[in-house]
């Protein structure tokens, strides 16, 4: 199956063909525009090549879905817990190729924590692999993790190792409401992070996001936790010692990773952790004319991820940009005129152009999606 793959990269390779790489094609919107109308896709390429459930390892072609994958792991009794935005019904490849994580990264780590190892194909149509198929391994050149998050820039990935979770035997959503001013806000986020909880997820969400996964209309901070029957029910009662809590719905974070469809503008306000309740109170106040604006924020990473339908103004996401001089704005799916405006590149440096010449020295992967090389 990879070598159908390699075979259609080295005949774009050959005509000087860009192509726009695709997974289950649920996600064509996110990035900069791919200035291509060729394609080749990894979305028959799925099912499992090795699965060692005594290691908590599964490796996966790039094309199956992340629903697919929770099934042949659940079976087990593990899981994969990474819930990106989006659905399920995203490809893992496309998962890896993004760096896609979702809430539970608070917990488990990002999808870079994640991924072993990984198979792929390269703009000359060399097939390389890095990593292996076992938690630990030793390599010189991480080449896992340069080609995850890389946006199919480097190489189509056709197959990843994945490490794996047991699951929890008991799960649950707590929610309470969030201050709206921001130093009692950041008072309750300190209270949260210095309470004996051990979280999977652990975010802030404002009115019409809370609306929209069924909790009331108004601040709300969610905390997903799990383990044993005892400790669940230990967390809940530290929990309940700061304040009011609420069981959340079970469907809340499918919920909110689905929240992005449709969407014009999604983009993130990343900074320390310390400063989440300034950034947060700057995001709302300028984000207060949309009223369909949604936000939520992972409170451990200190990022803020603002939703709208409608387009924003450039003068209000420059502002969102500027609100604290540590913090830095990354857009995800954007009209054209804000990329070229607040992010024309992400590769402008003389490493990120050399490493690109390297993996694809015609240029025919993904181009543009990361923006020009100079």
């Amino acid at each position: 199956m990879t070598g159908q793959i390699q075979e259609r990269v080295r005949e774009a390779g050959a005509a000087r063909t860009p192509l726009r790489i695709t997974g289950r094609s649920s996600w064509l919107t996110a990035g900069r525009p791919v200035d291509t109308t060729d394609t080749v896709s990894v979305g028959d390429l799925s099912g499992v090549s090795d699965y060692v459930p005594g290691d908590l390892t599964i490796t996966v072609r790039a094309g199956t879905t992340l629903a697919d994958l929770a099934r042949l792991t659940g079976e087990q009794g593990q899981w994969f817990p990474i819930n990106p935005y989006g659905s399920d019904l995203g490809s893992i490849g496309a998962t890896v190729a993004t760096g896609s994580s979702g809430p539970f990264s608070h917990g488990f780590g990002t999808i870079r924590d994640l991924v072993l190892g990984l198979e792929a194909v390269t703009g000359d149509a060399k097939v390389i692999r890095g990593g292996g198929r076992v938690v630990k391994n030793v390599a010189g050149f991480d080449l896992v993790r340069l080609m995850t998050g890389s946006w199919g820039t480097l190489g189509v990935i056709t197959e990843v190792t994945l490490r794996l979770y047991a699951l929890p035997a008991h799960r649950a959503t707590i929610a309470m409401e969030a201050p709206t001013d921001p130093e009692p806000l950041a008072e309750r986020l300190r209270a949260i992070l210095n309470a004996p909880v051990i979280p999977y997820a652990l975010e802030l969400v404002n009115e019409e996001m809370s609306r929209r996964i069924g909790l009331p209309t108004r601040p709300m901070i969610l905390v997903e936790v799990g383990g044993n029957s005892a400790a669940v029910s230990a967390q809940k009662d530290a929990l309940g010692k700061l304040g009011a809590v609420v069981e959340g719905p079970s469907d809340c974070w499918e919920t909110m990773r689905a929240s992005e469809k449709g969407a014009r503008t999604v983009f993130r306000v990343s900074g320390l952790p310390a400063g989440l309740a300034m950034r947060w109170d700057a995001a709302k106040r300028i984000l207060d004319g949309p009223g369909d604006a949604m936000m939520h924020a992972s409170i451990g990473r200190g990022t803020v991820r603002c939703i709208l339908a409608n387009n924003l103004s450039l003068d209000a996401v420059e502002r969102l940009a500027t609100v604290d001089p540590g913090s830095t704005l990354i857009l995800e799916t954007a009209p054209a005129p804000l990329w070229n405006k607040l992010s024309p590149t992400a590769i402008g440096d003389r490493v990120s152009q050399n490493l690109r010449q390297a993996f694809d020295p015609f240029g025919i992967l993904n181009p543009g999606i990361l923006g020009t090389i100079s």
